[in-house]
């Protein structure tokens, strides 16, 4: 049994055969995933969708690339939408100094609020991380408070500081396609090192397929290959690293009561 903890499934790019993707899915041993917004609009999208299918849960949240964008009335909105039955994440949040679609103090506010609203629903929240590792860690510092965060970095690449002070702070760490890329050996040296206990995998689809399938649309099937790869990294079966994976993502969204 496998967790895909984050699928873009309402972009285009599945807009003509979501059903056969995540039958595709299902069929390859991917029991739940969880469909990550970016705007408000895809957070209804994603919980439609999460409507339709019972091993399909929803994230609700604003992108930074996208915060620029939004409009008034667009945080609260993302508000109301966290109550929906079926909402499980706050995100996909964050911070993005490679693209300069958001004024970076936009992109702060965003992912402040995120945090907060996670907290107050007891959810985690999705971090994206580009190219801004020291704003990230400093942000979550600062949220941190008393206890430790309930979030995820997101299809992790970072360095060894940032795995460290992510771990340290309470975050689970997640990995996709790109752990699987040939160049990407020190990835694959941090990837040993996440206690067990806080791994996780995803497929970030429809974007970064794994081998064997690089170049092609990513969906959440793949990320069979992302967890096979993961496994030989840390000297496991693929059946020990799913139920690993898929435990700590059924604690973490609080499904196992849903689940069984």
């Amino acid at each position: 049994m496998l967790f895909d903890t984050h699928a873009h499934l309402d972009e285009d790019a599945f807009s003509q055969d979501a059903d056969e993707v995540i039958a595709r899915a299902v069929a390859s041993g991917v029991t739940t995933m969880l469909a990550v917004a970016t705007t408000v609009e895809s957070s209804r999208a994603t919980i439609s969708l999460a409507m339709r299918f019972p091993n399909v849960f929803a994230s609700v949240g604003i992108h930074p690339n996208y915060a620029v964008q939004a409009q008034p009335g667009d945080w609260e909105a993302i508000e109301e939408l966290a109550s929906s039955s079926k909402v499980i994440a706050i995100g996909e949040t964050g911070l993005d100094r490679y693209w300069d679609h958001t004024p970076f103090d936009v992109q702060l506010e965003y992912f402040r609020r995120q945090i907060e609203l996670a907290g107050r629903c007891d959810f985690p929240f999705i971090v994206h991380c580009r190219e801004a590792e020291p704003d990230v860690v400093a942000v979550l510092r600062e949220m941190v408070g008393a206890g430790q965060l309930k979030g995820i970095m997101h299809s992790f690449c970072g360095s060894r500081a940032t795995l460290d002070a992510a771990l340290e702070l309470g975050l689970h760490i997640s990995f996709a396609g790109m752990l699987t890329f040939k160049k990407n050996i020190e990835l694959r040296e941090l990837a040993k090192s996440v206690p067990l206990d806080r791994l996780l995998v995803e497929t970030d689809s429809p974007y970064l397929a794994p081998q064997p399938n690089r170049g092609k649309r990513n969906e959440p099937a793949f990320v069979r290959h992302t967890a096979e790869c993961l496994a030989e990294v840390r000297g496991q079966t693929l059946d020990q690293l799913a139920a690993i994976t898929t435990a700590n993502a059924r604690r973490l969204f609080r499904l196992s009561d849903v689940l069984g």
